[in-house]
């Protein structure tokens, strides 16, 4: 249930915010639902088949093979930022950060060469070129995913999170809220 809410919650994001979804500053309205990693160790592999789903979109679509690097490493991020969350789900700021911080230090890792191999030549929205030396576009592109990133897990998360607690959602679910 987890994935198929996650893989449609992105999918409808790249058909309505397009490259806000996908490029360095990504803001998925489905990471919002990693909050749910703070309520059960079974929202982990929910979240990152999830992630798989939704990056696997862009390389059905396109038929580009470098698109899987996201499917991998996105999705690894995903992983990484799950487990962290039910890691640190007694400390509710620093759970939240562990998305934010696994997605910013992977995906720019193969953003350029993603991003090239569409065909762009600039990244829009920043106006940085893609010739620039990798280690500057990881470090902008750090910054870039990290602020996509919080604004969703923090401005749209933490509020869910808030009303599954108090719903009583997540106890119906046998979710420790």
């Amino acid at each position: 249930m987890i994935a198929a809410v996650y893989g449609a919650l992105t999918l409808l994001t790249v058909q309505f915010l397009g490259f806000l979804a996908w490029g360095p500053v990504q803001f998925r309205i489905s990471e919002a639902l990693t909050v749910v990693g703070m309520l059960t160790p079974a929202a982990i592999p929910g979240l990152t088949v999830g992630s798989i789903i939704a990056n696997l979109y862009s390389f059905v679509i396109t038929g580009n093979p470098t698109a899987l690097f996201d499917v991998v490493l996105g999705s690894l991020g995903t992983l990484v930022g799950a487990i962290w969350m039910w890691r640190w789900r007694h400390v509710t700021w620093l759970a939240l950060l562990g998305p934010v911080v696994a997605n910013a230090l992977i995906v720019p890792t193969y953003l350029p060469v993603l991003l090239r191999s569409f065909g762009l030549t600039e990244v829009p929205v920043l106006g940085i070129s893609l010739d620039a030396n990798w280690l500057t576009l990881y470090a902008i592109f750090v910054v870039a995913v990290a602020i996509g990133q919080a604004v969703v897990v923090y401005g749209l998360g933490m509020p869910l999170l808030v009303a599954l607690r108090r719903s009583g959602l997540a106890e119906r679910f046998g979710w420790r809220a």
